[in-house]
Formats: C-alpha cells, sequence, structure tokens
C-alpha cells in the first residue's frame, strides 16, 4: 500500500505556478497580520489616549495649560488631543486677529479642526484597504492556483498509459492546498476589515462630537467676553 504524501510534499513537487500563487498568498497572509497586530495596538492606544484626554479636558482645567502641555509635550500628538491643539491653536491665531468677530474666528476654528479631523481617520484607516484587498482577492488568486493545478492534472492523465486516480490525485491535491492558502489568507483579513472598519467609525464619531463640544465652548468664551 502506497504512502500517503504529506502537505509538504504537495507543495514541493507542485508545479511553478502553483508554487508562486502559494508564496503570494502566504506573502500576503503574513502581511495581513502584521497590520492587524499593528492596527489593534493603534485603536487601543488612541480610545485609551482619547478617554485620558478628555477626562483632562472635562475636569476643569483651564484650557490654555492644556495646550501648553501638549506643545511641551515630545511625543507624537494624535488623536483627540491632536483636535483641540489644532482647534486652540486657530483660535489663539485668529483671536488676535480678529478680535471679538466670533464668526470670522470660528470659521477658522472649524476649519482647522476639520483638517485634523481627516488627518486622524487617514492615520485610522491606514492599513484597511490593503485587508480589503486580500481579503476579497486571496479566494480568487487561490481559485486560479487550483484551475492551474487541475489542468496539469488532467494533461498528465492524457499523456498517460495508466488512467487512475492515482495519476491525477497529487496535482488536484496541490491545487486544492492553493484553495485552503487563499482561504487562510483572506478569512481573517476579511474580519478584521469589518471589525477595525466599525471601531474607526466609532471613534471618528466620538472625535467629531468632542469637535462640535469644544466648538462651542469656544464660541462661547468670544461671547461672554
Amino acid at each position: 500500500m502506497n504512502e500517503p504524501i504529506s502537505i509538504l510534499e504537495l507543495v514541493l513537487n507542485a508545479s511553478v505556478v502553483v508554487q508562486l500563487v502559494m508564496a503570494i498568498l502566504i506573502l500576503a497572509s503574513l502581511v495581513s497580520w502584521v497590520l492587524i497586530f499593528q492596527r489593534a495596538f493603534l485603536l487601543q492606544s488612541v480610545r485609551r489616549s482619547a478617554a485620558n484626554f478628555e477626562d483632562e479636558f472635562w475636569s476643569g482645567q483651564d484650557l490654555r495649560s492644556i495646550f501648553v502641555d501638549i506643545e511641551s509635550s515630545e511625543a507624537e500628538v494624535i488623536g483627540v488631543e491632536h483636535i483641540f491643539q489644532a482647534g486652540f491653536k486657530e483660535f489663539t491665531r485668529s483671536r488676535q486677529q480678529y478680535g471679538n468677530q466670533a464668526e470670522r474666528i470660528m470659521q477658522n476654528v472649524q476649519r482647522s479642526m476639520r483638517v485634523a479631523l481627516a488627518r486622524e481617520e487617514e492615520r485610522l484607516e491606514a492599513a484597511l484597504p490593503f485587508l480589503a484587498t486580500v481579503g476579497s482577492t486571496s479566494p480568487y488568486i487561490g481559485l486560479f492556483g487550483t484551475v492551474w493545478g487541475i489542468m496539469n492534472s488532467f494533461r498528465g492523465l492524457a499523456m498517460s498509459n495508466q488512467a487512475s486516480l492515482s495519476v491525477v490525485a497529487p496535482g488536484i491535491s496541490e491545487a486544492l492546498i492553493a484553495t485552503a492558502i487563499g482561504l487562510f489568507a483572506a478569512i481573517p483579513a476579511v474580519i478584521a476589515y469589518n471589525r477595525y472598519s466599525a471601531q474607526v467609525e466609532v471613534i471618528m464619531n466620538r472625535f467629531e462630537t468632542f469637535s462640535d463640544e469644544f466648538g462651542a465652548i469656544l464660541n462661547r468664551s468670544i461671547t461672554e467676553s
């Protein structure tokens, strides 16, 4: 009785095209996992930073002292702190230039915070297009390897004098491995994309809410002065 062929042997004995397909899928899967962990750490850091800053912001501390602390910090300013920094910096500059013209000042402040919001959204969504691409294309790349492997198997069967399952089984097996690797690459990428997209949307809604509340505070400070 013939011993079963191991998966490693099937991969090593596969055709060059199928091996190339497998290599592309494995590389895509590895990069996806790296990005998945990076996004997880980044989103967790952004949420934690936002919670800490909002606690400080709503504690009643003077806004200028918060701004000075951010400006003097050597750490990278991200998330809601970036929005606050951009808005307060523009508020200070416009206040010096336009005095108590609330409408003119707030237009500049809102514009500055919108730019900061756009940059934060771009930062949070940086890896999502790649995950979406891997999730949508990996099954088709694997399917291409499958079709190619099966095609070679039947070509070998046509050239063989002995038509039996043992002739085509190795080729079909290696072809199915390509499909399996494609699914292995696609499924985590799709799950991560959907999960992180939802998280980014929640975070951006939180940022936009803070931006509106902060703008209202600045506008009230002008009218009351």
